[in-house]
């Protein structure tokens, strides 16, 4: 949901208030696009994954442009003690994987972007394996969320995380200054796949949709061209 309008709630005021110090500190900043973030309805963010740390930046780029960031998140992280509490205070969603919970994370955002919330989600599912950092092929849990719900896809390219958090490090390379650049694009067209059956070719679509506008945000803010196909990270099937 919206962030104007109203005081934070205490936890949120306490989060706000000990990370905006450190993150400006941490990276200058080339944030493009914020006007594309819808103020107040329900919207969906689907982001490109390259550092572990990444979450953390964004949601400085995503509460500057009057939402407040709601998470799908790896139920691990929920786990860790003390965490997992703040988190669930904070109105972070955990992503139950390979359990008959699974269904109760998308239940949870649906809700959520009934309710206005702005919820994030990394269509890959883990920081990118592409060698070259491009997004990777997606999962279909964002389409399915989106086509159910109605909610605009705004498409979110990011990059520099990586320079002050590589993928697997534990180290912060934290001299010279890193730039965290962002680029938030206009939402997705996803009117081909109304009204059709939420399974099968229908989400695998709407998915590589959703991943080629990642993709092209990414394009232009590397001035780089992308690959012509995704990395795809699933393990091969036999014929």
């Amino acid at each position: 949901m919206s962030r104007r309008g109203r005081p934070p709630l205490p936890w949120e005021a306490l989060a706000v208030g000990i990370l905006k110090p450190l993150l400006l500190a941490l990276v200058k900043r080339d944030w493009r696009g914020r006007g594309n973030l819808p103020r107040e309805e329900g919207v969906i963010l689907a982001v490109n994954h390259i550092s572990t740390i990444d979450p953390l930046l964004l949601a400085h780029f995503v509460y500057k442009s009057g939402r407040w960031p709601v998470y799908l998140a790896k139920d691990g992280v929920f786990k860790v003690k003390g965490l997992g509490y703040a988190l669930r205070r904070l109105r972070q969603i955990p992503v139950y994987r390979g359990s008959g919970d699974a269904a109760l994370s998308l239940r949870e955002a649906e809700q959520g972007l009934k309710n206005g919330a702005c919820v994030i989600v990394y269509p890959e599912g883990t920081c990118t394996r592409d060698p070259d950092l491009w997004p990777m092929t997606g999962k279909t849990g964002v389409a399915r969320l989106a086509l159910k719900t109605g909610a605009k896809v705004i498409p979110i390219a990011q990059w520099g995380a990586q320079d002050l958090l590589p993928y697997r490090k534990k180290k912060l390379s934290l001299f010279p200054r890193k730039t965290f650049r962002v680029l938030a694009g206009p939402p997705v067209d996803l009117s081909a796949y109304q009204d059709k059956p939420l399974r099968g070719s229908t989400l695998r679509d709407a998915t590589a949709d959703i991943m080629g506008a990642v993709t092209e945000q990414l394009a232009e803010l590397r001035r780089e061209k992308a690959p012509e196909l995704p990395y795809d990270a699933r393990p091969a099937v036999d014929s």
